[in-house]
């Protein structure tokens, strides 16, 4: 698993002590893939190891130790503060489906390989769906076990308690004795199966959670700005920059640059390297915001001009006919119909 890519070290969380009360020795197993103890308690919440190795020693331990269900237990002593910053996003989203897009979008902080998402339901049932764990590579046994038990203990704690979880899929045979799988889970669990998910009621993802849409707002911020995502472009970082910057003020290099924590000529030698400049990220920014103010909803021409971030009316006039080949008033004329109860915030 992960020959290369690198996992954040509180996924073991809980495992020196696990393996203490199993009569093993915590501190040199993890010494002997060279798991930093205190990065993995928390100490250093932000560090990273190799992916391999955090298989490999939950692999190695469930074998030396004769404990087959080590995943489940690991599980059973982990929660939402595995994800780190993630969490909190997580934990202030609106409903479980956004919750569970959140996480979908944001997995990376927390390892590159590994990801969930609402999937169909592979029985086919209607009213269920498919909350799938997954990995760009084969998961090991334990692995999967640890990582599917963390995801049922946080959807439950997000959803306040039984959740109406119909049954489990997991990749691999039964490790341990299959009532132990149903035990933990409180539901069916079948084994050798292309995927491990959970299959949950649809309406689930509807649930309204108590969140805090301002917390959640930060989180999302620190998350886009402090953590790179694998392969992300400086050019999608600047967009997405840019689009919570419009309309709260100037739309300024030097202000995004900080937001980046790069230098602004540094930052536009970025955005040159990938053919683009700052100032055609806001314009193309200012334009697919417009574009949708005008078709979508019938607020004031003067209101979308300063939701752009642009001047006056006149300056949306002349820019939306360089845009689209017509001033706003047609452009919503030949638009979609107006939906008023589409204006945003």
């Amino acid at each position: 698993m992960g020959m290369g890519s690198l996992t954040r070290a509180r996924a073991l969380r809980g495992l020196p002590a696990l393996i203490g009360e199993l009569g093993g020795d915590g501190s040199e197993m993890l010494a002997r893939f060279r798991l930093p103890e205190a990065a993995v308690d928390g100490a250093d919440p932000d560090a990273l190891v190799p992916t391999r190795s955090v298989a490999r020693v939950l692999e190695t331990a469930a074998a030396e130790l004769d404990c087959a269900d080590l995943g489940l237990r690991l599980a059973e002593r982990q929660g939402p503060e595995v994800l780190g910053p993630l969490a909190v996003a997580v934990q202030n989203s609106a409903t479980l489906g956004d919750a569970l897009d959140c996480a979908s979008r944001y997995l990376y902080v927390h390892s590159p390989v590994l990801t969930v998402a609402a999937v169909p339901d592979p029985e086919r049932v209607a009213g269920v769906t498919g909350v799938e764990y997954g990995s760009t590579e084969p998961l090991p046994p334990h692995v999967a076990d640890l990582g599917t038990g963390v995801l049922h203990r946080i959807v439950g704690l997000l959803a306040g308690g039984a959740y109406g979880l119909r049954s489990v899929h997991l990749p691999h045979p039964a490790l341990a004795p299959e009532q132990r799988y149903r035990d933990f889970f409180g539901a069916e669990v079948r084994f050798e199966r292309p995927a491990a998910l959970l299959r949950v009621p649809a309406d689930l993802l509807r649930r309204p959670l108590d969140g805090d849409q301002t917390v959640r707002a930060i989180a999302i911020e620190y998350l886009e700005t402090h953590f790179d995502r694998p392969g992300r472009r400086v050019t999608d970082r600047v967009r997405t920059a840019v689009d919570r910057s419009l309309g709260t003020g100037p739309v300024r290099v030097g202000s995004v640059a900080r937001l980046l924590r790069v230098h602004p000529r540094t930052l536009q030698r970025h955005l040159a390297a990938e053919g683009t400049t700052f100032e055609e990220i806001v314009d193309e920014a200012r334009r697919d915001v417009a574009e949708r103010l005008i078709t979508r909803t019938d607020l004031p021409f003067t209101q979308v001009a300063a939701m752009v971030g642009l001047a006056e009316q006149s300056v949306l006039t002349r820019a939306a006919r360089r845009w689209f080949g017509m001033p706003p008033r047609a452009l919503r004329k030949a638009g979609r119909p107006v939906d008023t109860a589409v204006v945003p915030e």
